[in-house]
């Protein structure tokens, strides 16, 4: 697949498009309105430019060309995959799927990169439920290999295989196979860890630094659990949480009440400047 479409070009769609134009693929993200468009233009060439300084790109310019960015659905008609990584909201996936059925060309694959939503739910909102699966990167894209596959009951196996085979032949990612059930395999594990030591702090039983230290230094993990939500966006975390809990009913997916108020408070971790930690 050479030409890939991405919708949505914040953290997650910019990385995908860079990853995806890194290897020679034909990209265009498309973003809400122009602001949005120009700031999505902006991350993906800042990305790439310090990849370069640091010898992961040797023609920065070669890669910045093959990727577009503008803010009409409609030029995606043409695409052999598209992406969507808009905000991890049901509705506007579900909204946007259906969209994207009336555009993209019947063969052509529609890929979520939802880190919780049910597959299927977009699926049936389409004409074309056997091409629509999960393909779930993590942040940050061009650094991380982890890839998710998520085919939904009536996802093909062509769908699949086809899929697999971009994720790791060209774009050299590993990729996982997983069951469509909300956070898949990494969050439904994840997840509830982060939470844990969120009740942690909450309960004043230990400090956000001694909590991530814990962890660093007693258990080998690159990054504490407060630090990673923090990366993650709480917004996110909260979102994950609550399509476990709706799906799942168990106490241990509950987004504690200190999280709710950090959201509503537009304390979002790394991307707000603020959350668990303070952040230049």
């Amino acid at each position: 697949m050479e030409r890939i479409g991405v919708v949505g070009g914040g953290l997650m769609g910019s990385g995908i498009a860079e990853v995806c134009a890194r290897a020679g693929c034909d990209v265009l993200v498309v973003e809400s309105d122009a602001p949005a468009a120009e700031a999505a233009r902006a991350r993906i060439e800042k990305s790439v430019r310090r990849a370069a300084e640091r010898g992961k790109i040797l023609h920065p310019d070669d890669v910045l060309a093959q990727v577009r960015v503008g803010t009409d659905l409609d030029e995606l008609a043409d695409r052999e995959l598209v992406i969507e990584a808009i905000v991890e909201n049901e509705d506007a996936k579900v909204d946007l799927f259906a969209k994207l059925d009336k555009i993209v060309a019947p063969d052509a694959i529609l890929a979520s990169n939802t880190s919780s939503i049910p597959i299927m739910k977009l699926a049936v909102v389409t004409q074309r439920p056997q091409q629509i699966l999960g393909i779930h990167f993590f942040n940050p894209v061009p650094v991380l290999k982890l890839v998710e596959l998520v085919p939904s009951l009536m996802t093909s196996e062509e769908t699949t295989t086809r899929s697999r085979a971009f994720v790791e032949q060209q774009l050299g990612k590993q990729a996982i196979l997983c069951q469509d059930r909300a956070g898949f395999v990494v969050n439904a594990l994840l997840i509830p860890f982060i939470l844990s030591a969120i009740r942690m702090m909450e309960s004043g039983f230990a400090t956000p630094e001694d909590i991530d230290h814990g962890l660093v230094l007693g258990a080998a993990h690159p990054q504490g659990p407060l630090a990673l939500a923090d990366l993650i966006g709480l917004d996110t975390v909260k979102a994950v949480a609550e399509s476990l809990y709706e799906e799942f009913k168990e106490p241990l997916y509950a987004p504690p009440p200190l999280l709710l108020r950090m959201v509503s408070a537009g304390l979002l971790g790394r991307k707000t400047g603020r959350g668990f930690y303070t952040y230049d």
